[in-house]
C-alpha cells in the first residue's frame, strides 16, 4: 500500500506538488495522468526516496519514506522515465550486476534472472549486448531489472516513453500481468487510452495538484460523464426518433442527420436500453448501434480545460 499525506515539493519559488493526499491499496495499478510540469515525477521521486518533501509524509506497506529510506527501497522497484544501460554488457550480465547489488544470493539470482527475462519476453535475448537491443527492449530489460528482488511494490515513470506501439503492447500486457499477480503499480503515462485499459484507478494532476482519482467508472460518475450514442434507421424514419424519446430525461440534445440520430447519454447501459426499447417499440428498425465511450483523454480534457469549474 502507498500512502501520500500532504505532500508538497517545492523547487525555490516553484512548488510542483501541492498539499497531495493519495491512498493506492495493495493490488492496485493505479494511472497518475498529467501533462509534462504536473508533478508525477516528483510525487514518484520522492516514493523512492531521491527527493526530500518540504512538507508532509509518504510510506510504503507502512514504513515512511523520509523515516527508513533503505528499507523501503528494499520493498520497491522504480524504473525512471530517463535511464541508463550500460551497453557493453550482455542481458544476463547486467541484470546479475543489479541482483548482486541487492545482495541476492547465487541460486536466488539465477531463479529471479530466468524469471523476469520471461516475464519481460527478453529470454532469448539472456546473451545479447545490452547496446544492441531495441528501445522497447532496453525499457523492458528495465522493467526486468526494477522486478529483480521481488519488490511488491513499482514505481514507473512513464515507462512507454519513446516505445513504438508494438512495445507499448508488450509494456501494457506485463504491467497487466504484474497487477494480477497482486503487484501494487504506480505507473505515469501520457498515453492515456493505453492506462485505462489496464489501471484498476487513476489520478488526474495539473500544475501540482490532484484533480480527481478514483475507479475510472467512478471519476466518470462524479463528472457526470455522458457518452454519445449514434443509431442508423432504416426506412426513412429517423425523422420520427425525436418525438418517441420526448420525455424521456436522459436523452439529451437529440439531433437527425440523414439516417442516424445521435444524442447524449449518461455513461449506464441503463439509458441506452431505455432509448432502443422506445424507438423498436415504436416500429422503428435499427440498423446500426454506435456508443463513444468517454475516454480518459477526454475526462482529462474536461477537468483541465475548466469545463467544470
Amino acid at each position: 500500500m502507498i500512502t501520500i499525506e500532504n505532500l508538497t515539493i517545492k523547487y525555490e519559488d516553484l512548488v510542483a506538488v501541492r498539499s497531495l493526499n493519495l491512498q493506492i491499496d495493495s493490488g492496485w495499478v493505479f494511472g497518475l495522468i498529467g501533462p509534462n510540469g504536473a508533478g508525477k515525477t516528483s510525487v514518484i521521486r520522492c516514493l523512492a526516496g531521491l527527493l526530500v518533501a518540504d512538507e508532509g509524509r509518504c510510506t510504503v506497506d507502512g514504513v515512511a519514506v523520509g523515516e527508513n529510506p533503505v528499507a523501503v527501497r528494499r520493498r520497491l522497484g522504480y524504473m525512471p522515465d530517463f535511464f541508463g544501460v550500460y551497453d557493453n554488457l550482455r542481458v544476463c550480465e547486467y541484470l546479475e550486476f543489479f541482483g548482486q547489488l541487492y545482495e541476492l544470493g547465487p541460486a536466488r539470482l539465477r531463479r529471479r534472472t530466468d524469471e523476469v527475462l520471461e516475464l519481460t519476453d527478453l529470454t532469448v535475448k539472456r546473451d545479447a549486448l545490452v547496446g544492441g537491443l531495441s528501445r522497447g527492449m532496453k525499457q523492458r530489460l528495465c522493467l526486468a531489472r526494477a522486478m529483480l528482488h521481488e519488490p511488491g511494490t513499482l514505481l514507473l515513470d512513464e515507462p512507454a516513453s519513446g516505445v513504438d506501439p508494438g512495445g507499448r503492447y508488450e509494456l501494457r500486457q506485463i504491467i497487466r500481468r504484474l497487477g494480477e499477480a497482486g503487484k501494487t503499480v504506480l505507473v505515469s503515462s501520457h498515453i492515456l487510452p493505453e492506462l485505462a485499459d489496464i489501471c484498476d484507478s487513476i489520478g488526474i494532476m495539473e500544475s501540482g495538484r490532484l484533480l480527481a482519482s478514483g475507479p475510472l467508472a467512478e471519476v466518470s460518475a462524479a463528472l457526470g460523464s455522458r457518452n454519445t450514442l449514434t443509431l442508423r434507421i432504416l426506412d426513412n424514419r429517423a425523422a420520427d426518433a425525436p418525438a418517441f424519446l420526448a420525455g424521456m430525461e436522459a436523452a439529451g440534445d437529440v439531433q437527425v442527420r440523414g439516417d442516424e440520430v445521435e444524442m447524449q447519454l449518461p455513461d449506464n447501459g441503463e439509458a441506452v436500453a431505455e432509448v432502443l426499447t422506445r424507438l423498436v417499440t415504436g416500429g422503428l428498425r435499427i440498423a446500426h448501434v454506435h456508443q463513444e465511450e468517454n475516454e480518459l483523454e477526454r475526462l482529462y480534457l474536461r477537468l483541465t480545460h475548466g469545463e467544470l469549474a
